[in-house]
């Protein structure tokens, strides 16, 4: 059995609906919640298969889902795959740990938006990393991005890329591709295996 992940150690009870609620308060409002998405589907062939790993309500998988691609998203937390389910009717949504998946399909890409490396189980970040990868094909890539002043530093995610198998490609500073630099603090890495 994995263990707890941080999304379930470091929030408050009820967190997980005020989640639910933002984002589709935030949808309603037109807010733009496509952006990783869209660079997501500017890196694949159309009608590509892409694992939304960490989906939490669907939005990325959704999106890519409106653009043609086979969108699958997974998520240890039950609350927001039946909230993906429900807003999403499109993607196929699963609950699982991503430190314990193993779907049994293969994909183009896969993709870790809105800080699931942030919220993985302490110590479990190369696995996740592994199981993802182990489901993108040998020529495909994941994208992560993350706040790097959160529970990872980038050093240590750089050394769990490196142990699961992958290889930075690219470094970003947003999801619209903004120059790489130091006092960055987010990170959107393009990861391929080595």
């Amino acid at each position: 059995m994995a263990k707890p992940t941080r999304w379930v150690t470091d929030t408050k009870a009820g967190h997980s609906q005020w989640y639910i609620e933002r984002f589709r308060t935030m949808a309603a409002d037109g807010t733009d919640l496509g952006g990783e998405a869209r660079l997501v589907d500017a890196m694949v062939a159309p009608g590509s298969r892409v694992l939304d790993a960490g989906c939490g309500t669907g939005r990325v998988a959704a999106v890519l889902h409106e653009r043609g691609h086979t969108a699958v998203g997974v998520d240890a937390d039950p609350e927001l795959i039946a909230a993906a389910r429900a807003d999403h009717p499109g993607p196929r949504f699963v609950v699982a740990d991503l430190s314990e998946v193993d779907l049994g399909e293969t994909f183009d890409a896969a993709v870790l938006a809105g800080n699931v490396m942030v919220f993985v189980a302490p110590g479990t970040e190369t696995e996740v990393l592994r199981r993802v990868a182990a489901h993108v094909v040998p020529d495909g890539f994941v994208v992560v991005g993350f706040h790097t002043n959160r529970h990872l530093v980038l050093d240590d995610f750089d050394r769990s890329v490196a142990e699961a198998g992958l290889r930075l490609e690219h470094r970003f500073a947003t999801w619209d591709l903004r120059r790489w630099h130091d006092d960055a603090d987010f990170a959107v890495s393009v990861l391929r295996h080595r």
